[in-house]
């Protein structure tokens, strides 16, 4: 069972220092999450809370992530990177293909494009993006971003995308793979059908089984199966080993250490959120 760090909500200043104590603790990789901007006036629902309110407010520090990850990266050697999840309607393909691909070709491969719909209707309406058409929106992007990372002289024509022959380059050494997010059916299709993986929002054991073998019977009828899937699912129990070894029977690869906020408190130091990292992997993995 792989093991990956959230380092959302964390002091800036601190991630580097956190991308070299997760690397020396044996973790998998290092998680993002991704926010432009926290809206003055919010009227939308956060969908993973009982009172609909988010745990985060505007003073929430959510650095860009293809930057963070990039510097990151270049203070690490095997670690990997990934966004939990990057809000990938907001933005246009081909500049994220540009961002994420430069990444993955800098860091050798080691980067992975989590993307959720959003649901922070506002941070839409601000950049003048159709949230209604968001979902569909995401499966397009998701052709554009594989062609544009061949190298190829590519072109596209679709619902809300169209441009003729270019090419970008550099490519990255390998599509990066792309993990989809959220629990609507509309979302778990996505990522079966779609996405080399997915992303939990926080499961119980029993629903984390549950999911992902519904993953796994849409995926065995999609052109898809049979390639490579990941699925990272974060627990709300406290794992152990045993619990994890009989998750990964049931086809989850990946879990997740929650924010250092939630885990240690807010305003720990570097020095406790190493110490932190280490204990974990001590006790979930089977490093040497």
């Amino acid at each position: 069972m792989k093991l990956w760090q959230v380092a959302s909500f964390a002091e800036p200043e601190q991630l580097l220092g956190i991308a070299r104590a997760a690397e020396e603790a044996g973790f998998e990789g290092v998680l993002l999450s991704d926010h432009l901007f926290f809206p003055g006036r919010i009227e939308s629902r956060y969908p993973y809370s009982e009172d609909g309110k988010p745990a985060f407010d505007g003073a929430t520090p959510f650095p860009e992530p293809w930057t963070t990850i990039a510097a990151m990266a270049a203070v690490t050697t095997r670690l990997r990177f990934a966004t939990m999840v990057y809000i990938l309607p907001l933005r246009h393909p081909l500049e994220v293909a540009k961002a994420v691909g430069t990444a993955a070709l800098l860091s050798g491969g080691r980067v992975a494009l989590g993307v959720g719909a959003g649901w922070i209707r506002e941070e839409f309406d601000v950049l003048g993006v159709d949230f209604a058409t968001r979902g569909a929106r995401m499966d397009e992007m998701i052709d554009v971003m594989r062609k544009a990372w061949t190298g190829a002289m590519v072109e596209h024509r679709g619902r809300f995308f169209e441009f003729a022959p270019l090419q970008m380059s550099p490519a990255p050494p390998s599509p990066p793979p792309i993990w989809v997010g959220g629990l609507s059916p509309a979302a778990l299709r996505r990522a079966a059908t779609r996405g080399d993986g997915w992303m939990g929002t926080g499961q119980t054991p029993e629903e984390a089984v549950r999911i992902v073998g519904e993953l796994r019977r849409l995926r065995a009828d999609s052109p898809r199966a049979g390639t490579p899937f990941e699925a990272v699912v974060p627990l709300v129990v406290p794992p152990d080993r045993e619990l994890l070894r009989r998750l990964s029977g049931a086809g989850v690869t990946a879990t997740t250490v929650w924010p250092f906020s939630y885990t240690i408190g807010p305003g720990s130091t570097l020095a406790q959120k190493r110490d932190a990292m280490l204990r974990t992997a001590d006790a979930l993995t089977e490093r040497a």
